[in-house]
């Protein structure tokens, strides 16, 4: 992995010339829970000037021609590439998207709250200068609305997870949720798992236990047949687990904001079934 990235960097150094820029790698990969066949690497590139189209352009593709040199593993990298100062700011700015369904051009990058805590906590540097300091950290206001509104996306899409190995993340994505609203930090998806099973937080301790084993040899389990159907019928637990999540959310909020505030937000958001 340290190979990847450092060639990564010299490729960007390439493609950017003379243009600053710092590069991060963050999530699994600096967590201890990157696993091959089961994950991504995270990276954020932060570049000193706006990107002109020219630049763009090279950087596009950059990916698929570094994989393409007889080494995949370039296909792992994730993320973004943008100016500091519209990330930093929130506001549009010609970028570049590397994600799971290929990479594209973009009018602005930015990444979710717990992404941003994992790069300011625990992000590694690995070009440029370290800027950080000059990035504010996501709240604990947007933590909790991040929480609800991924709440959102596991009751549409989590609770038919399917038959692949990726399915089995959902319950740790919930575990790490629980993890992050009470500490306000931020857990690999493995470590929250364990925690929740400490803490004594999954309705069925057994399917979160089989779930971990899973998501630490993802390379094992991926192509059997038993642990494919067994992650097809986890749509109950996925669902039960993310009550566990939900009225973690509520309580939280109400400390700050009172319960019919709580409640109509959360209605809003399509969350509000264990309000009543």
């Amino acid at each position: 992995m340290d190979e990847l990235a450092a060639r990564l960097a010299g490729a960007l150094a390439s493609r950017l010339s003379s243009d600053a820029f710092t590069l991060y790698l963050y999530g699994s990969a600096v967590l201890g829970d990157f696993r091959p066949g089961g994950s991504d690497l995270d990276i954020l590139c932060l570049t000193a000037a706006p990107l002109s189209p020219d630049t763009a352009g090279r950087l596009v593709l950059l990916r698929q021609e570094l994989a393409a040199e007889n080494e995949p593993g370039f296909r792992l990298f994730e993320g973004g590439i943008t100016s500091l100062a519209a990330f930093r700011d929130g506001r549009p700015a010609l970028s570049v998207y590397w994600g799971t369904s290929g990479q594209r051009l973009a009018d602005c990058y930015s990444i979710e709250p717990f992404s941003l805590l994992s790069l300011l906590d625990d992000g590694l540097l690995l070009h440029g200068e370290d800027i950080r300091p000059c990035l504010r950290p996501p709240t604990q206001d947007e933590l909790r609305d991040a929480v609800a509104s991924h709440l959102g996306t596991i009751r549409t899409y989590g609770v038919r997870p399917g038959r692949s190995i990726y399915g089995a993340g959902w319950m740790l994505d919930i575990a790490r949720g629980l993890y992050t609203l009470r500490t306000g930090r931020i857990l690999s998806k493995n470590a929250a798992g364990e925690w929740a099973l400490r803490e004594g937080l999954a309705p069925d301790p057994s399917v979160l236990e089989r779930v971990l084993a899973i998501r630490k040899e993802p390379l094992l389990y991926r192509d059997d047949p038993g642990t494919l159907d067994f992650i097809a019928t986890l749509g109950p637990a996925v669902a039960a687990f993310a009550v566990v999540l939900e009225t973690a959310a509520i309580n939280n909020r109400q400390k700050k904001m009172g319960y019919n505030a709580a409640k109509e937000l959360l209605i809003r958001l399509g969350l509000n079934d264990t309000m009543d």
